[in-house]
């Protein structure tokens, strides 16, 4: 088998992200995802990737992968990550894998060792129907019309994001009525970017606390509540949260600080009993094997669309189990990462939680892949069909918005 053709594809709606397919000579294609700079991305998979792709086999993952970060255009040492190169090899390590499940007609999962468990819980992150699909605009209203594509569901879809900072309580009750136990919220982000992270006044503090209370006071102990940081505070004000926080059970702080900042980690883990999850904004396995030898994070939750691609995320995997740690890839891209992620989820033992943003499950991923994990009473089952399990909609590739950009033999 060998590679004929290289695609890059891009839509107006869907702007901020990024599809590659790679075709071979036996018919049989391989989609990957990327996302945020698509414009640059796609140049460098022209450019530099596809040249080396075409004609080579297919199945030599792991040779192509080194090649492209080592040897063709880049050589990559340290923490490097979210760069325009990773981005790109991301989405041609998960199309490789892709073709490579299903010229053997197994799902994915099949050639990482099987499934381990036959169901993953999820937790909803709570933002809007296009947040990351496109560039980030306010107004949105608080209720948003689904989707008409693939299986859309008939209901009115709730905008999370909104919901998060209006009305808390019910947006977990809304949770719990679709089976989630699980939510993911950024409350003191608005205070952080009153002044770059530097101090948080106490009248801002009991507002982002409040926001939790009123979960709290909603549903009690029925849902777990993560919060997210991006990695906007400096050290004093994120203890000075963490230890606001102490009493309302949260599940975890995501990037509470900067991430590449190991010594404000250190601090913080001693300051907090709040396990710290981290980091879809840094990549490699060596910048995780730092941050398990620092006792810094305690859940990794690598981004397999900027860390390297499915090859990079397993053995971030494997990392994170000799550390006793556990993993749970973020997704909060596009429907190809979400099915890639399910395969490496149900294959790993220190799966601990699978994210989702049900506004984008329920909303535009239909109206761009032929099929979706199943999710149910909030727990992700097993995905079944060949490679990944789904695959572009003819229909999507066909709009009026969509280009597509070939390098061939």
């Amino acid at each position: 088998m060998r590679i004929t053709k290289v695609d890059t594809i891009a839509c107006d709606s869907f702007s901020n992200i990024v599809w590659v397919q790679i075709h071979t000579d036996e018919g049989i294609v391989g989609t990957g995802e990327t996302f945020r700079n698509p414009r640059a991305t796609i140049e460098h998979v022209h450019e530099t990737c596809a040249p080396h792709l075409i004609g080579k086999n297919p199945h030599r993952i792991e040779q192509l992968s080194y090649e492209l970060n080592n040897v063709v255009g880049s050589f990559f040492r340290g923490f490097p990550t979210r760069s325009i190169e990773t981005r790109a090899v991301s989405a041609i390590d998960i199309a490789l894998w892709n073709i490579k499940a299903r010229s053997l007609g197994v799902p994915l999962y099949e050639l990482f060792g099987g499934c381990v468990t036959d169901s993953v819980r999820v937790y909803n992150t709570c933002a809007n129907a296009m947040y990351n699909a496109v560039s980030r605009t306010a107004g949105e209203t608080i209720l948003v019309q689904p989707s008409q594509g693939n299986g859309a569901p008939s209901r009115q879809i709730m905008d999370d994001l909104k919901a998060q900072y209006d009305c808390p309580g019910e947006l977990a009750l809304s949770l719990l009525e679709d089976g989630i136990t699980a939510l993911k919220i950024w409350p003191f982000d608005v205070f952080a970017r009153k002044n770059e992270g530097r101090e948080i006044s106490l009248e801002d503090l009991r507002k982002g606390v409040s926001v939790i209370e009123e979960i709290r006071k909603t549903v009690g102990d029925r849902i777990d509540v993560l919060l997210e940081f991006h990695g906007l505070w400096l050290a004093e004000p994120a203890r000075k949260i963490a230890h606001a926080l102490r009493d309302l059970d949260i599940y975890w702080s995501e990037e509470p600080v900067a991430m590449h900042r190991f010594g404000d980690l250190a601090r913080y883990a001693q300051s907090t009993q709040i396990p710290i999850c981290g980091s879809e904004t840094m990549g490699t396995k060596e910048w995780y094997r730092e941050a398990f030898k620092a006792e810094c994070i305690d859940v990794a939750n690598f981004d397999i669309a900027w860390v390297g691609g499915l090859s990079e995320a397993r053995k971030i995997a494997a990392l994170a189990e000799s550390f006793g740690r556990t993993i749970a890839p973020h997704d909060c891209t596009g429907p190809i990462v979400l099915a890639a992620n399910a395969h490496l989820a149900f294959s790993q033992k220190n799966t601990l939680i699978a994210e989702i943003v049900r506004s984008h499950f329920n909303g535009f991923y239909r109206d761009i892949v032929t099929d979706l994990p199943t999710i149910s009473d909030g727990w992700m089952q097993a995905p079944t069909g060949d490679g990944i399990g789904c695959a572009l909609q003819p229909e999507f590739l066909a709009r009026d918005d969509v280009v597509v950009r070939s390098t061939t033999l």
